[in-house]
This record gives C-alpha cells, structure tokens and sequence, in this order.
C-alpha cells in the first residue's frame, strides 16, 4: 500500500508540473486514500508529503483557505527533519498568493534548517524559492547571492532541472539591473536545459526573454516572443504563468503604443489574478491599464484616485518598485491638471534605494514636464539631458546594432519634449543642438560585431543554402513555403546571438553647430534638418549664415505621399505595364512629387539659393527620392541620419579610386552589362561575375576597398532588416555579413532594387542595409530607395556617375548629374557625399 501511495504522489508531483492541477489533485488525494491512516514514521512522513503537494495544487487551483489547512495538517504528520521542508512549502505557497512579507519570514527559517538536514534537492529547492522572493521585493543583489548559492548546490547535487531554473531566475535578475546583453546570455544557457530537464518552463522562458527585450527597446520583438507562449499556454488550463503571460503581453502593447490592446490585457490578466486570489499580481495589472488610461487621454481627477489609493495597496504588498512608478504616474496625472504642489509631493513619495533604468527616466520625465507646465526653460532642459545620460549609459552596455537603435524608443518622450520646448522658446541653434542630442544616436556608439561562434558560423551558411534554395523555387513561380519558414527561424536565432554582446561603453560627441557650419562653407552646401512638430513639419537651415527655422507641411500629407510615390515607382520599374495604365502610373508619380515639392521645398526656396544641399530627413521622408523633386533636379544632394554623422564622414575628404570592384550578381538582365560598361570607365578595377560573384570572395574582395559597386538583385526584408540582402551566385550577401567585414569600404553604389530603403525606429534611428554600411564605416553610400530599371537605363545611369567621379567630382554632384534627365531614377547619396 505505501509502494501505491508512493506512486500516486509521484504521479501528482509530475501532473502539477505538466500544469494540470485539477489531475495533481484527484492523483495525490488517492494517493492519500491508498496511504490510510499513517501508523509508522515512514507511513507519516508520505502523508505530510502528499498534504503539502496536494497544498500546492489547491492553491494553484485558486482554493488558498483549503491549501494552507492542508499544509496544517502537514505540520502535525511531520518528522523535525522535515519542518524546513515544510517551512520552504509554506513560503512559496504565501508567494503565490502575493503576500511577500511573510513569504520572506518563512524562507528564512526554512534555509538554515534544511542546510542542517543536509538534503542537498530540498536546500537548492528553498534557495531557489527564496531568490524569487526576494527578486519580486526588488532585492536583487540578494536574489543574485541565494542564485549562486543554489547552482552551486544543484550542480554538486545532479540535479540539471534545479540548475536551469536557477539560470532562467538569473536572468530575470539581470535585466532589473539592466544588463541586458548578461541577462539574455542567461536564458540561452538555460533555454538547452529547461528542453531537456523542464520543458514545461519554455513558456516562462519566453516571458521572461519578452521582458529583456522591453528593456532594449525591441518591444515588436517582445510580442512575437510573448505570442509564441501564449499559443502553447492556450491548450492548458488557466494558471499563474498564463495570467503573467498576459500581463507582460500588456506591458509590450503598452510599449508599442498600442493603448486598447493594452487595456485588454490588462483587465484579462487581471481577472485571472483576481480568480486565483494573488491579489499583487493583479495590482501589476491594474498599473498597467492605469498607465495605458492615462495616455489615453482618459478623465484625469478620476484616474488620479485610483491611482493614488493603487500607490497604497502596492506599498501594503510589499511592492516598493511598483508603488514607486505608482506614485510617478500621479505626479503625472497632477501635472496635467496643473496641481503642481501634488505633483512635488508624489514626486519625493516611496523613492527607493536603487531604482531601474526604466524608473530613472520616468522620474526625469515628470520632473521635466513639470518644470515645462511651470514656464521653467532652463530647469526643463536640465532634467532632460539628465535623463538622456542615463539613457545613454543604458545604451552604452549594448554592443548590438538592434539594441542601440531600439533602446532609443525608452527615451522617446524625453527626446519629444526637449524638442517642444527648443521649437518654442529657444534660438534655432539650441533647437539643432537638440536634434543632434535627440537622433541617430546609435551611429555615435561604437558597434560590436560579435566573431561568429561555430553554431552562428553553421547557421548563416544553412541560411544561405536555404535562401538560395527559396530563391530558386520563387524564380520558377512555386514558393517553397517550408524554406521560407526554416530561414525565417534561422534569423531569428543568428539575430539573437548579436544580443548578447556588450558595449565598449564609448560615444562620440555631438557635433557642435559651429564646426558643422565651417564644413558647410568650405563645402558650399547647407544643411536641412527636418522635424515633426506636433502634426506639422518644420526644417532647421544651417551654411554660411545663422541657422533659422521654417514652418513646412503637413505630416500627415508628406506621409501619404511618400507611400504613393514608392507605390508608383515600384510600378513603373516593375513589369511591363500597358501604356495606358504607364500613362496613369506616370502622372499619379508626378502628382506626388509635386505634393512632396509644395509641402517640403516650396517654402524652403527662398532660404536654400543654389548651394549644394545635405539633407538630414525624419521618419518618412528617409524613403524620399529626393532627386525626383522638380526644384531639386539637378542639384546635388547628400542624406544624411545627422549633422553629426555627415560632419564626421567628411574626415579626411574625398579618397581618390585606386581599385575599385564591380560585382554583377545572378538573374539580372542587365547585370554583366552594366559592371563591362563601367569596368571601361573604371580600367583598373577587379571584375567579379558568374560563379566567382559569390559570397566569401566578395567580402574579401571588398574588404577595405575604395569603391565597390554591385549590380545584383537587391531585398529590403521590413520585418528582419539585418538579413536584407543581395543576390550573389551561392546565396544572398546580407547586412548581417557587412557587419563581418575588418575594414568597410570607402563607398559604395548598390544598383539593387529598393536596397536604398530603411526602417526608421524611434529617435530616427535606422536599420537596413544602407544604414550596416554607414555603421560599419562607409563613407558614402548611393542606394534606390524604390526599385531600379532591370535595363540598359540604370546601366547608363551607373556609368555616368562612375565617369563623373573620375573626373573628380563628389558622389552627390556626379549622382545628380547622372540622373538629371532620367524620369523615374530614385537613386539617393547617403552618407556624407
């Protein structure tokens, strides 16, 4: 009979794990009735076991008042041996509940009895549990020790499950501290145990890889993540992992700005918070919903209560962390209904001792709009770049790319209201120190491009093989869906390996408007700098005279035009249109330029003369074919991500072309043709074509050089914009791969359909694979920003621009010469021209 009791708990212990409480229960309450009435030590000791199990589980099903009097009962059936056991048993369980205080209690009496029983399972166990505890007070550091602690027992013990527990939980830790690159390391080593040893906990895994990633910014990435998991939970039943699934999945809407998607969440991880009787838990989500309602817009004196009695509840559960923001979100709330003296005295309630990075901006966020509602310039301005450092030192850990640029998002608001105010009552210099303080800020760290591990090395030429083979398959009009899917699941994982470098913790300055201006001089040229400015645009103009400021367009206009103009040009360089559908396409492209012209460059005529231009766009205006617009025919023009970028490409002057190389890639009519017209302008350069156009030779060929030019076919991917990509003979060259290279070359012409094209995240920061060679180190890149001809007119075009730098002019001058009679040429010099 004890074998049989035996056995069901083991069965129950395994059910509970599988998260299927209500199955953990009728097997363990079996296993009780198998067991009797105990008589001896041993047949005691199984009964006390099966009672605190069969706690556990009632608990889990939302019944607290039976679980915790099981776990009575427990008590009385025990040896003294066990009451450590029982002790750790009765913390985890008031841990379930939300009720840390006393969770803590317990699990400190429960770690010196356990080490003196010497059951090394139950120790790890207990340190473990208490890690958790005290991670959710928000006591990390000590979280960290009872970790250590734990691995160490585990891995001494044999016990792998206990050890990639131990190593998700460290991870958790680490992003509080904001050591993203560490916490991310973390989950990858516990991801191969938890498949192995608890693959129930992938889900938690993903949640808490969701949160890290928030933390860097990359909120779209923390939904696919979040996503995944909650499609696996969706098949059990409601349990705690799901309710905090959701809650996160809010706090990602929420990130993204999605405000009643967020609410939605919210009150859903709420209610089964509330159903399961954690009432801290769903004190998290109500924050939540209160913050999204805030933005919303929602009745401010009302939110304001709520808001105010929340801060209360969450200090009485021992929240410290969460009272805290709390607390910053009614100061906000008094802010915007001009209760200023409120405002103070929220701002200075339940501070804690080492608060979070996302803690610190938002406090910086409150000061500063609170200074601004006060008229107090000056205090604004402080309060802001206070917050950009730490913004900036947050960043400085990341040696990524994605992380640099997404982590951007987390000082948004900031960086909106330091603009606000300069467009409002500063001089035009202090709005261009500003703009330069506030965007592109990713191209003054200095990336860190990780050395290809073998894992990573295998899986980007798998990924090459797949893509060739997809490639293939979409040329003879049968998509392989299969291959798709597989390298859309390699990315990822070669994506996310970049994540776990860190950062050198080194910055360029920002460019002082001065020098900026004495380089505009001896260029000739002048700098526009655009901007949003609430639904309207507005352009900084700098060269040889002060900066001043002009009201342009409308957003929303420029907006819409833009998606039109590339709509129309990818028609007109696609397939071979009828020509009357031509005709329509044609004239609905020159209605969009000549929106784009009234909007951005009529009101810019009087102020721009005849000089060269570098034109420093914002969100949608980095896909504008700038070229294109009738006042700027012509006339040569370089974009640029910043006035600081441009100025510090332009180190050194132009660099004369001593070996150019000319790659023409597979499947492109005009390919070969184009690279033996430009190799007779260019006598001295290095051919390579057919199968010698392959990857490894190419990053070699190109590697330091002055001027590469491709001819190959181009892919902007949106979605994953670190494997766009050109076409050579064995697989696509990807900007993944330019991030590989020791020396990046000097310049570089893509005669690529729309490889020109960029996603701009918040801060107009830029990711594609233009923007990989400006971060990699090229000077100057000319791109089409919508497809290119597949004919004899880009390879004219391309031989032109190669005859005029030979002849010594800048990219930008020989670019706009080169295209200056072609209609629908959408070809852009980015960089510093």
């Amino acid at each position: 009979m004890n074998a049989r009791a035996q056995a069901l708990h083991g069965r129950g212990l395994a059910a509970a794990v599988r998260g299927q409480p209500k199955e953990a229960v009728r097997l363990l309450r079996s296993g009780l009735r198998a067991l009797g009435e105990p008589a001896g030590t041993a047949e005691r000791s199984l009964a006390a076991k099966l009672l605190a199990s069969l706690a556990a589980a009632e608990v889990h099903l939302g019944d607290h008042a039976a679980g915790f009097a099981l776990l009575d009962q427990a008590e009385t059936l025990a040896t003294p041996a066990e009451a450590g056991v029982l002790r750790d048993q009765r913390g985890l369980l008031l841990l379930m509940v939300g009720r840390l205080d006393e969770a803590q209690r317990y699990m400190d009496e429960a770690v010196p009895l356990l080490r003196a029983a010497g059951d090394q399972t139950s120790l790890a166990r207990g340190l473990l549990n208490r890690a958790m505890v005290h991670d959710l007070a928000g006591r990390v550091r000590m979280a960290l020790t009872d970790l250590d602690a734990c691995e160490r027992v585990a891995e001494a013990a044999d016990l792998p499950r206990i050890v990639a527990k131990a190593q998700l939980n460290r991870g958790h830790c680490e992003t509080l501290l904001g050591d993203i690159p560490a916490a991310l390391h973390s989950f990858d080593v516990a991801r191969s145990g938890l498949a192995v040893h608890a693959p129930d906990l992938l889900a938690s895994l993903a949640v808490d890889r969701a949160r890290a990633l928030l933390v860097a910014g990359l909120a779209r990435e923390a939904a696919t993540e979040l996503d995944a998991a909650l499609a696996v939970l969706a098949d059990r039943r409601p349990t705690h992992e799901r309710a905090e699934t959701e809650l996160v999945r809010a706090q990602t809407a929420l990130a993204q700005g999605d405000l009643t998607v967020t609410r939605q969440w919210a009150r859903r991880a709420e209610r089964s918070f509330r159903r399961r009787g954690n009432q801290a838990w769903a004190e998290l989500a109500v924050l939540t919903r209160l913050r999204a309602e805030f933005l919303a817009g929602r009745s401010r004196a009302s939110l304001l209560e709520q808001t105010r009695a929340l801060a209360d509840r969450l200090a009485g559960l021992a929240l410290p962390y969460d009272a805290e923001h709390a607390e910053l979100l009614a100061a906000s709330i008094c802010v915007a209904l001009k209760r200023f003296a409120e405002a103070e005295e929220h701002l200075v309630a339940r501070r804690t001792g080492s608060p979070t990075t996302e803690t610190k901006l938002a406090r910086r966020l409150v000061k500063a709009r609170l200074h601004a509602a006060r008229g107090a310039v000056p205090q604004t301005y402080a309060e802001i770049r206070a917050g950009l450092m730490v913004l900036r030192q947050h960043r400085e850990r990341f040696g990524s790319i994605d992380f640099q640029t997404g982590s951007a998002a987390l000082g948004v608001r900031l960086a909106e209201l330091g603009l606000s105010v300069a467009l409002r009552h500063s001089a035009p210099s202090v709005v261009f120190n500003w703009l330069e303080r506030c965007r592109a800020q990713a191209f003054r760290l200095r990336p860190v491009f990780p050395t290809a591990d073998d894992e990573t090395t295998d899986a980007v030429a798998q990924l090459r093989r797949c893509a060739l083979e997809a490639r293939a398959a979409q040329l003879t009009g049968s998509r392989n869906l299969a291959l798709e899917q597989r390298c859309a699941e390699l990315e990822r994982s070669i994506r996310s390996r970049g994540w776990t470098v860190r950062g050198r913790g080194t910055h360029t300055p920002v460019a002082f408007l001065s020098d900026v201006v004495d380089e505009l001089r001896g260029a000739g040229s002048t700098l526009v700098t655009f901007v949003a400015d609430g639904p309207r645009l507005r352009a900084l103009v700098a060269d040889h005279r002060a900066p001043r400021l002009v009201d342009l367009g409308d957003l929303a206009v420029v907006r819409e035009a833009v998606i039109r103009l590339r709509s129309d040009l990818d028609a007109l360089c696609g397939r071979r249109l009828r020509p009357a559908l031509a005709q329509v396409v044609s004239e609905s492209a020159h209605r969009q330029l000549a929106v784009l012209a009234d909007s951005l460059m009529r009101p810019l005529h009087p102020v721009l003369g005849d000089r060269e231009l570098v034109i420093v766009p914002t969100g949608p205006l980095s896909a504008v074919p700038w070229g294109l617009l009738p006042q700027l025919r012509g006339r040569p023009v370089t974009v640029a991500p910043s006035a600081t970028q441009w100025l510090a490409g332009r180190t050194g002057g132009h660099r004369a072309v001593r070996q150019p190389l000319l790659v023409a890639g597979p499947d492109l009519h005009h390919a070969e043709a184009e690279v033996a017209e430009i190799s007779r302008v260019l006598p001295n350069a290095t051919v390579l074509s057919g199968p010698e156009a392959s990857v490894r030779p190419t990053l070699a060929a190109a590697n330091g050089r002055d001027l590469v030019h491709f001819a190959a076919h181009g892919h902007h991917e949106e979605d994953n914009v670190l494997f766009s990509r050109l076409d050579l003979a064995d697989g696509p060259l990807m900007a993944y791969d330019i991030h590989q290279l020791g020396t990046a070359p000097h310049h570089v012409v893509l005669s690529s359909c729309d490889i020109g094209r960029t996603v701009v995240r918040s801060g107009d920061e830029l990711l594609g694979f233009t923007a990989a060679l400006l971060y990699s180190g090229t000077r100057t890149v000319v791109a089409g920003v919508a497809r290119l001809p597949d004919d004899a007119t880009t390879s004219g075009v391309m031989a032109r621009y190669h005859h005029g730098l030979v002849q010594g002019v800048t990219p930008a001058a020989a670019l706009a010469a080169a295209v200056a009679d072609v209609p629908f040429m959408p070809l852009v010099c980015f960089g510093s021209g």
